[in-house]
């Protein structure tokens, strides 16, 4: 445990025997460098029980509360195989070193096991500041990372970010939340063209699908649309699509996405595994994920949204992530969160609300105007935002993600 979390600490420090200590002292307590020097460097071998648990591993509550799905051994495994076959391409060794940018708690604590495994290191900064982490690639010897769209963006609108720069990275990988298309070119433009997209849940470890570094080139002098894709899925994972009845549905059609495979969670912990109505489900071997999608004819997985984001408005099914791509396009937009808001003539209303790149000048007026006859030019009537504000930020979960649940929450309140 860090010292400066002493003092919230305190009510799990008294339900534990023993705390390690690092960036401080204090009675009672084992200091991280003696905790290292006591123990043996030698190899050891021990029986474990491969479906047992590792880790309670809490869902971000981005737009719900958070449950404990149960990881087990068998779970990290699989994870620890397929990060090195599918996302990495090679095995990790003494001159990679992998910089977590973001909480080691989501998807970033995934590649430790990999990275020490194998004998290579790893850099963690104690929150992610953009500029920071430019130095850490630049001098300190850092060169591969995984951050989610909201930090790469942050990363992009630093002034004089250029491949040189970043020129020790050897991967970008990204994951969280879906990637604007227009980001990922800025991305190959100023910062890297080794870009891997992996997609998975808290109830599904990562990487489930990959999308390839190759992927990516192809996406971008071909064919656009790979780059709205998550990629395939990887070694000893099986993905269908299904409807309501979980029928699964012919190629290219939406539905749920299902997922099999020794990544799949073995249950969740406490009163949220005995609830039948949770969303994310393991029936019959097959997690239900909660995410709307299509596979193609060469069983690339594309995520349209996630099924509670989902905007019914007129009688229409509306995705928000189809409307956050168009709204992205806009220079001037950093990020952009797009929600249904009760509405008692619509059902509910589309209402975007986006951040702007840092020193913009743009006339609020103006670009609102200008953002609504974009979506107007690049989408139906029905899906154009009735709503769309300017704000100074967004509040964001621990893993760095937009919390919309938050955001609705605030929405919904004014119009009581």
């Amino acid at each position: 445990m860090d010292a400066k979390f002493w003092d919230e600490s305190a009510p799990v420090r008294e339900l534990v025997d023993h705390v390690i200590l690092i960036h401080g002292e204090h009675d009672g307590t084992t200091p991280y460098e003696a905790f290292l020097a006591k123990q043996d460097s030698h190899a050891f071998s021990t029986a474990i029980d491969p479906d047992s648990i590792v880790s309670l591993n809490y869902s971000s509550g981005t737009t719900g509360n958070p449950k404990g799905a149960i990881r087990t051994h068998r779970n990290r495994t699989a994870s620890l195989n397929n990060i090195v076959s599918d996302i990495l391409g090679r095995v990790p060794n003494e001159t990679d070193c992998w910089v977590h940018a973001g909480p080691v708690t989501h998807t970033s604590g995934l590649f430790v096991l990999p990275y020490f495994t194998f004998g290579a290191k790893q850099i963690v900064l104690a929150k992610y500041d953009p500029e920071e982490f430019i130095d850490v690639i630049q001098n300190r010897g850092g060169n591969a990372t995984a951050l989610v769209p909201t930090m790469v963006a942050r990363l992009l609108a630093v002034d004089g970010i250029t491949k040189e720069k970043m020129a020790n990275l050897r991967m970008l990988g990204y994951a969280g939340a879906p990637m604007p298309p227009d980001q990922i070119k800025q991305c190959h433009e100023r910062i890297t063209t080794k870009m891997v997209q992996y997609y998975g849940l808290v109830e599904a470890i990562p990487p489930v699908t990959v999308l390839s570094e190759a992927d990516h080139a192809l996406g971008l002098s071909e064919n656009p649309e790979l780059l709205t894709s998550a990629g395939n899925p990887c070694v000893g994972v099986e993905i269908l699509i299904v409807d309501e009845n979980g029928k699964e549905v012919p190629v290219g059609e939406i539905g749920e996405v299902i997922t099999r495979g020794d990544h799949v969670m073995r249950g969740y912990y406490g009163a949220a595994g005995q609830d039948a109505t949770v969303t994310k489900a393991v029936r019959d071997g097959w997690l239900h994920t909660g995410d709307l999608g299509r596979i193609d004819a060469d069983n690339r997985l594309y995520l349209v949204d996630r099924k509670g984001d989902m905007i019914i408005s007129g009688g229409y099914n509306i995705y928000p992530r189809e409307i956050e791509d168009v709204i992205a396009e806009i220079p001037e937009v950093l990020e952009v969160a797009v929600m249904g808001i009760h509405d008692v003539e619509w059902g509910q209303r589309v209402t975007a609300m986006v951040t702007l790149v840092p020193n913009s000048t743009a006339d609020h007026t103006e670009l609102t105007n200008r953002i609504l006859e974009h979506c107007k030019a690049r989408m139906a009537s029905y899906k154009k935002p009735k709503d769309l504000r300017i704000v100074a930020e967004f509040p964001l979960n621990s893993t760095g993600k937009i919390a919309k649940k938050i955001l609705k929450q605030q929405l919904e309140a004014e119009g009581k």
